[in-house]
């Protein structure tokens, strides 16, 4: 990872110093950089250590900071991290057009490998973010969507990126298209119970471990599976508050809200189903040979479920 730092550092210097400074505000927030670790683990699990392992891993951090700078501006979000967010400080305008030279800067670094294959899996998994971050939008304020509607979000616009940073280490590795199946296979998985634990912490959470508002779904009007499962298994008083607070993206009543994502056992339901995720993964690294990068990646579907923040 600190090679990875190094790239990311020189990779993202510009002529322009308020790129310096909001790129670099942004990388340097903190943040489990848990996409480029993907890659070296992958890579590095099937026997690569070239140096092109470290030009994706900050390649896939990179497409990770341009959708956080965008999010944050689509979300009106005021804290990332446990500090303001780029937009706050910046402005939005330039927290986009960041965003934008992340992306750019992110496609010049996939050809310096000049693999076909890298540039296909990377084009692919951007725009299918793309579509997931509309497809959210599509569904806010609305507390009739089904489940698979949420999870269909999930896997487009955080388990992709996810799966591709798992896929990118076993190409980078010639790996052959089974195992690469494998591997992207752990990465959606991963992905989509990392994404499930989010959704449950802003309800059970606090804002300082979290390093974002407690509540913030609720106030977007997000509706995610705590809320999904609470309406389901409530009273009709309490689907009612809940449809209403989705409804018009009010968090007054939050407090009675989080009571009733706890009382309903929608909270539990939320990390079952992270937790079934997590197993997935795990089931897809039977494909790896065994080594002490196989065993963190183990160790990722478990920390993936049982955190707090």
């Amino acid at each position: 990872m600190r090679e990875v730092d190094a790239v990311i550092a020189r990779r993202l210097d510009s002529d322009v110093p308020l790129i310096n400074r909001i790129g670099g505000y942004i990388v340097q927030a903190g943040g489990k950089r848990i996409r480029p670790k993907l890659v070296l683990l992958f890579a590095n699990a099937l026997g690569h250590n070239k140096s092109d392992r470290f030009e994706m891993a900050a390649v896939v951090e990179f497409i990770h900071t341009a959708t956080l700078l965008h999010d944050d501006v689509v979300d009106e979000s005021s804290l990332r991290r446990g500090k303001p967010t780029a937009n706050a400080l910046f402005g939005n305008a330039a927290a986009v057009l960041v965003g934008d030279f992340l992306y750019s800067r992110a496609f010049q670094m996939m050809v310096s490998v000049q693999r076909m294959r890298v540039l296909d899996v990377l084009a692919d998994a951007t725009n299918v973010i793309a579509e997931g971050e509309v497809l959210q939008l599509m569904n806010m304020h609305d507390p009739d969507i089904a489940v698979e509607q949420y999870l269909r979000v999930i896997r487009y616009k955080t388990a992709k990126l996810f799966e591709a940073s798992a896929r990118l280490g076993a190409i980078l590795a010639d790996s052959t298209p089974e195992i690469e199946e494998a591997c992207a296979g752990f990465g959606r998985a991963l992905g989509t119970a990392f994404q499930l634990i989010d959704d449950a912490l802003d309800y059970s959470g606090d804002t300082q471990a979290l390093g974002k508002n407690v509540g913030d779904d609720l106030r977007e009007g997000k509706p995610t599976l705590p809320l999904l499962v609470a309406m389901e298994r409530g009273s009709p008083e309490d689907r009612a508050l809940i449809r209403h607070a989705i409804q018009n993206g009010e968090v007054q009543g939050l407090t009675e809200i989080i009571n009733i994502v706890g009382r309903t056992g929608a909270l539990d339901a939320t990390r079952e189903a992270a937790r079934a995720e997590a197993e997935s993964a795990r089931a897809c690294l039977q494909s790896l040979p065994p080594s002490i990068w196989r065993e963190t990646l183990l160790e990722f579907c478990a920390q993936s479920v049982e955190r707090s923040f």
